[in-house]
């Protein structure tokens, strides 16, 4: 039998692989709600198309040196004339792994590609529930996570400076 030579083809053993890297260790849904409060009325022909209301909120924690858990919350509801026609609420999430990100980047991380490798698998569940409460099902229209980010940043930033701080606050 031959000796096979190593991955990196100069028979040493290959070096450990140092490019960042965001594993899912595991994807799930913690609560899914959905109400047809004014069922079978609501199911009747309209003569107009609902307003659609969606909040957005992600939360992380870590669990451990390299793993974080990351729920992506999804609520709404669809109105005609102030009537809720459906309302839900989906709170996703995920176990992910962050291996070789530099520290200063692992929050954007966490809180910004997490949550957008979850939002495809959280939009076909609210879509499923909408169309099994006996509506056309609702595709919820991609989230930019990175503007939410920003927004987070710059409200958390803002709240922390009205508030006083430091020795001069009493």
């Amino acid at each position: 039998m031959a000796d096979t030579p190593a991955p990196n083809g100069n028979g040493a053993a290959p070096a450990e692989d140092q490019s960042p890297a965001i594993n899912a260790l595991a994807q799930y849904a913690k609560d899914l709600s959905f109400e047809n409060p004014n069922a079978p009325r609501s199911l009747q022909p309209q003569e107009s198309g609902p307003q659609i209301n969606i909040q957005v909120n992600v939360n992380a924690k870590q669990l451990a040196e390299a793993d974080f858990e990351v729920e992506l919350t999804l609520e709404g509801d669809a109105k005609i004339n102030n009537e809720v026609l459906f309302a839900f609420e989906l709170n996703y999430a995920g176990i992910f792994r962050m291996r070789n990100i530099p520290q200063d980047q692992l929050h954007p991380a966490v809180m910004i590609e997490c949550p957008r490798l979850l939002f495809p698998f959280a939009r076909q569940i609210i879509a499923e529930a909408v169309r099994n409460g006996g509506f056309p099902p609702l595709y919820i229209d991609p989230i930019d996570f990175v503007g939410l980010y920003r927004q987070k940043a710059f409200e958390a930033q803002n709240q922390q400076g009205n508030t006083p701080t430091g020795p001069l606050a009493s």
